[in-house]
């Protein structure tokens, strides 16, 4: 069970009160119609006389490419402008692309003093990225108690990673005492909201029985949801339930079939796994296991 590191830079919408000179809402209304040459089109001026709302949406837009290439080097400079303003969730993008290198110097510093900003304002998503830089000692001190802090007041306000991270601190009695049951608790909550990472370590937990009676059948329902979203290590856990008849009726062909999945995506001992079940199937089972492979697509969270 390994922390998560949010990568992803923060693409929901939020609406922050900009002045009241600015009328913003035929370019609001492109975007979401995904009209985008209209909405760069109304949003930059409004953006260049320095509309916090404008300044945001366009930093998204280069961010995603959308309307035109994708360009770091551009969302960085709209998301500046707008941060600077105190727009949160512009802050927590220019942390995230400071982590990463993105359009700018890898600067584990700079992204910190963004976090924090976002954190302060109440950012749940900034608070989550400010823990993990505490659990992972980048850019500030290695502090589990101060990751455990930040993950909280996000986990508090609903975000799935920081309830995800929050229930590794426990697992791993890292920040706070270990517990195998707060962790559950934790998990619980953000595989509720599709979280494929706490998803697994649920599996993990049931499979295992750590700090819940051991429950096979609970194993195979967080492996299968985190596997119908293409979680490669829980499309070999199911594979493996399928193939020994743990919680689930064995069936080889399906247990081929996630195997086969798996190890497409790199995955050697679902590769080794796959191989050697095939060895006790007809051909005609590993023809129809490769074709509901071949037909299989992954499904939202």
């Amino acid at each position: 069970m390994l922390l998560r590191f949010l990568i992803a830079l923060v693409l929901s919408l939020v609406y922050l009160a900009a002045p009241a000179w600015a009328d913003h809402s035929a370019g609001e209304d492109a975007y979401y119609r995904g009209d985008y040459a209209t909405a760069f089109r109304e949003l930059t001026p409004l953006a260049e006389s320095g509309d916090v709302f404008s300044e945001y949406i366009l930093g998204l837009m280069y961010v995603k490419g959308e309307g035109g290439p994708q360009d770091f080097k551009q969302a960085e400079y709209w998301f500046f402008l707008a941060a600077e303003q105190g727009h949160a969730q512009a802050q927590d993008n220019l942390g995230v692309m400071y982590a990463n290198g993105l359009g700018v110097p890898l600067d584990f510093k700079e992204a910190v003093r963004w976090y924090r900003l976002a954190a302060e304002q109440g950012e749940a998503r900034a608070q989550n990225n400010l823990g993990l830089m505490f659990a992972e000692g980048k850019g500030v001190p290695h502090d589990f108690k101060e990751a455990v802090r930040w993950y909280r007041l996000a986990a508090e306000k609903g975000e799935a990673k920081a309830q995800f991270n929050l229930g590794v601190m426990y697992a791993m009695g890292q920040g706070v005492p270990k517990d195998f049951n707060e962790a559950m608790q934790w998990y619980q909550l953000a595989a509720l909201q599709g979280d494929a990472h706490a998803q697994h370590n649920l599996g993990l937990m049931y499979a295992k029985g750590e700090g819940v009676p051991q429950d096979f059948k609970e194993a195979v329902r967080w492996y299968r949801l985190a596997a119908e979203q293409g979680e490669a290590r829980d499309q070999g856990n199911l594979g493996l339930m399928y193939a020994k008849g743990e919680g689930i009726s064995q069936d080889y062909v399906l247990a081929h079939m996630w195997f086969n999945l798996a190890a497409v995506q790199g995955e050697k001992i679902a590769a080794d796994l796959r191989d050697s079940l095939a060895k006790k199937m007809t051909p005609a089972q590993i023809a129809e296991a490769q074709k509901l492979a071949s037909e299989w697509k992954p499904r939202d969270k």
